[in-house]
């Protein structure tokens, strides 16, 4: 005896009669809803952010007091996969700001890191958008905290997430000397490559 699966096959222009569709409204089969995704918040990404930058002073972390000592920190855009609320996610972090503390109880905040006065084209102890002038010679610890923005993606693009977060940098020792003048044969025109020039 043929099974009620065989026979239907027995006549192919017959087959779609034997496959009937379900019933959305069937009670025996209730969908259950898709589990909803909590609300993400820039707080719930700060265990995804970057270590903080380590900022250097130019040139090698010394400087001369009343001249500006040039600040570079480098962060640059990145992705950090993990797992949030047992959800894959992916989360893009983009620079936004630079905290600098000079470690002389001055600060300043920039847009980006700086770069170096090689890179800007200028001469050694020239000011810039991260200079900072120290008025006393010393040593001070110096540190750059760095904002970024979030996206996430949790496989169907990026979501920008309001807010941002912070990565606190570690201090860098700089040390500040005094310099003092002193009578040369040539001006730095003469002899670039005097000292001093």
């Amino acid at each position: 005896m043929k099974s009620e699966f065989e026979q239907c096959l027995d006549d192919w222009n017959r087959y779609i009669g034997c496959f009937q569709r379900a019933d959305p409204a069937d009670p025996a089969a209730p969908s259950a809803p898709a589990p909803a995704i909590p609300a993400v918040t820039i707080t719930d990404l700060a265990r995804f952010a970057p270590a903080g930058a380590v900022v250097a002073g130019e040139p090698d972390n010394v400087g001369v007091a009343g001249l500006p000592t040039n600040f570079v920190a480098s962060a640059s855009a990145h992705t950090v996969s993990g797992e949030l609320f047992g959800y894959p996610i992916t989360v893009r972090f983009t620079p936004a700001g630079f905290d600098f503390d000079y470690g002389d109880g001055t600060a300043a905040t920039t847009s980006d890191g700086g770069r170096s006065w090689s890179a800007l084209g200028q001469a050694q102890f020239t000011p810039t958008t991260t200079s900072h002038v120290y008025s006393e010679r010393g040593e001070y610890d110096a540190s750059v905290d760095v904002r970024y923005t979030a996206e996430i993606d949790l496989g169907i693009g990026w979501f920008p997430v309001d807010g941002e977060v912070t990565s606190a940098g570690p201090a860098q020792r700089i040390r500040i000397f005094e310099a003092h003048t002193a009578l040369v044969a040539h001006t730095c025109e003469q002899a670039p490559s005097s000292p001093g020039c």
